[in-house]
């Protein structure tokens, strides 16, 4: 058994908004176990946005763990990551931790990992998860040639992913700042 797959996760900047859209499937094995689980989350007082790729119960510790951060650091969106990859990386607890964060403000878009990456992309587009290639292909594609919002090219983004990757749906949420 692999275990569970919770998959695909597309942050998208343009102009003054940022969204965040994921799908709802969640699968075990071979087998679809959940089609509306919720992979985004606002945080610290709505002002950042969070996604998440891997296993669902390492995502969500990854959550509690990354709003502690978030906390200590007065919503710094970067230095909560850096010290969140740096304990994430370090800590034997976490280490083992299966699972990607996106985390995002109205300025900076992150791609967090237990690698100890944090990493920021140029073209204001990331993507996660078993279907993240087929998102951001299409997000960057979408960025560059329509006039789209950044909710809606992450929406359709995910769409496109969904009508590839078997392990992402089309039971797709947004949240946007």
């Amino acid at each position: 058994m692999n275990g569970f797959k919770a998959t695909t996760i597309l942050a998208v900047k343009k102009g003054q908004e940022v969204a965040i859209a994921g799908d709802g499937q969640v699968t075990f094995d071979t087998i679809v176990v959940k089609n509306s689980a919720k992979k985004i989350r606002k945080l610290y007082d709505d002002k950042i946005l969070a996604g998440f790729a891997g296993t669902a119960a390492d995502a969500f510790a990854l959550f509690d763990k990354f709003e502690s951060k978030l906390d200590e650091f007065g919503g710094n969106l970067k230095k909560a990551s850096v010290e969140l990859a740096k304990e994430w990386r370090n800590d034997k607890a976490l280490r083992v931790l299966e699972a990607m964060l996106v985390v995002a403000d109205k300025s900076s878009i992150l791609i967090v990992s237990g690698n100890g990456d944090v990493l920021e992309p140029d073209d204001n587009i990331a993507a996660i998860g078993s279907g993240g290639s087929f998102a951001y292909a299409a997000a960057k594609a979408l960025y560059v040639h329509s006039n789209l919002s950044a909710a809606k090219i992450a929406e359709e983004g995910l769409k496109i992913a969904g009508s590839i990757c078997i392990y992402t749906n089309l039971n797709i949420s947004v949240e946007k700042l």
